[in-house]
């Protein structure tokens, strides 16, 4: 790999460990320190809402500024929130700090996501789009894998505020090797060319593509089916793994680590070889339900494992699947405004689910909501399967384009 590459996806990852550490150590500390699993699933809602909801202000800032200015903004940024907020906590204490943090640090995020998204279809011109991907993804999940065992070690020798405070190194660091690329490729992405004139145009675009395009409503309603799956998995991981099971953080950290590391297998896989996308959408969306269902009905410590290893491995051979085609269907020049759009409409259903566990834990039990999102995401993903087969047996409209050339 050249070294420019190298630099561009050592950035993605030190951005995403860092990222992790914090969205590991909210539901932990907040379990263990209110020992509930409601407040757990609250914590995760607050600091999960943010992020999405500024999906497309971040798209549609992509469009209008350098998107990799908005990458260094992006990492500089939290690495300076950490700090404040580290020294805020300890000046008046309270787990609060914690969760504004990670909350201000994930729209950040956001921005960072969505100024790659936007950057990589024309940084790396030796590469297929998917192998980008894959290897983007690959990057992302080797951070998703340290992330988790790196706080869990850390927290052994150190207080949570000390593992806040390396996460703004990571940031930092990140930041570094982002500078890194940029002086040895060379790379330089032109401004496009269409202002919005009006706050709303970026919207009026991004939503009229989206009503144009039944493909991208399809899309839409399949990423809400998986985002309900891995928000529930993510808000009740900890209270099922430690609370329900009775393991210790550590074994939790095992979990963690190792649904990213079965990701990166299949990821390493999808990197060599190239699958049809139907394929790859109808099959990790089916491993996705199947998964959620036996971490609902798992008695067991290892039977659990082996459902959310479905969902986490599966849930990024989906991410390709989506990005992949998202980017044959939207214009270059409203690509970032369009994908952030689409991006919250997707995500919306993983605050959701916290919210949803936070709501219904006490009435239905953690098993019970996650057998909910089990059942709406199987009968959305079933009426959409139909709803495909139904417009695939109507003949052609005369409108003398397909979907895609539509777009250009």
């Amino acid at each position: 790999m050249r070294t420019d590459y190298l630099a561009f996806f050592v950035s993605l990852f030190l951005s995403r460990l860092g990222d992790q550490i914090l969205l590991f150590l909210v539901p932990l500390i907040v379990f263990q320190t209110t020992d509930s699993a409601s407040w757990a699933g609250l914590a995760f809602f607050m600091e999960a809402l943010p992020r999405y909801l500024a999906f497309p202000v971040c798209g549609a800032l992509c469009d209008r500024h350098s998107p990799v200015r908005l990458l260094h903004i992006s990492q500089v940024y939290r690495a300076g929130i950490c700090a404040v907020a580290m020294a805020l906590y300890g000046v008046f204490g309270g787990l609060y700090w914690l969760v504004l943090l990670s909350a201000v640090c994930g729209v950040l995020t956001t921005q960072g996501i969505m100024a790659r998204e936007v950057v990589m279809p024309h940084a790396f011109p030796d590469y297929r789009y998917g192998k980008t991907l894959s290897y983007s993804q690959i990057a992302d999940q080797t951070g998703l894998v340290l992330g988790p065992v790196l706080a869990a070690l850390a927290l052994e020798i150190c207080p949570w505020p000390g593992v806040v405070v390396g996460a703004a190194l990571l940031f930092g660091l990140a930041d570094l090797a982002m500078r890194v690329w940029q002086r040895v490729s060379g790379f330089q992405m032109a401004r496009p060319q269409r202002q919005a004139r009006v706050w709303h145009e970026p919207l009026r675009i991004a939503l009229g593509h989206i009503a144009s395009v039944p493909s991208l409503q399809k899309l839409i309603g399949l990423a809400v089916g998986v985002n309900l799956i891995v928000g529930v998995t993510l808000a009740t991981s900890a209270a099922m793994v430690i609370g329900s099971f009775g393991e210790s953080k550590d074994y939790y950290a095992v979990v963690q680590a190792a649904g990213a590391a079965v990701t990166i297998a299949i990821l390493f896989v999808l990197a060599r070889i190239e699958l049809p996308l139907k394929l790859l959408g109808a099959a990790s969306y089916c491993a996705i339900v199947v998964g959620a269902l036996i971490t609902a009905t798992g008695a067991i410590p290892g039977v659990y494992l082996i459902g959310f290893l479905l969902i986490v491995g599966f849930d990024k051979m989906f991410n390709i699947y989506m990005r992949t085609l998202r980017q044959r269907l939207i214009p270059v020049g409203d690509f970032g405004k369009t994908v952030g759009v689409i991006t919250l409409l997707n995500n919306l259903s993983q605050p959701f689910a916290g919210l949803m566990v936070g709501l219904l834990t006490a009435s239905l039990g953690l098993r019970g909501v996650i057998l909910v999102m089990v059942l709406v995401a199987g009968l959305l993903g079933a009426l959409i399967a139909v709803a495909y087969r139904a417009s695939a047996a109507v003949p052609p409209s005369n409108e003398g384009c397909t979907e895609p050339e539509r777009m250009r």
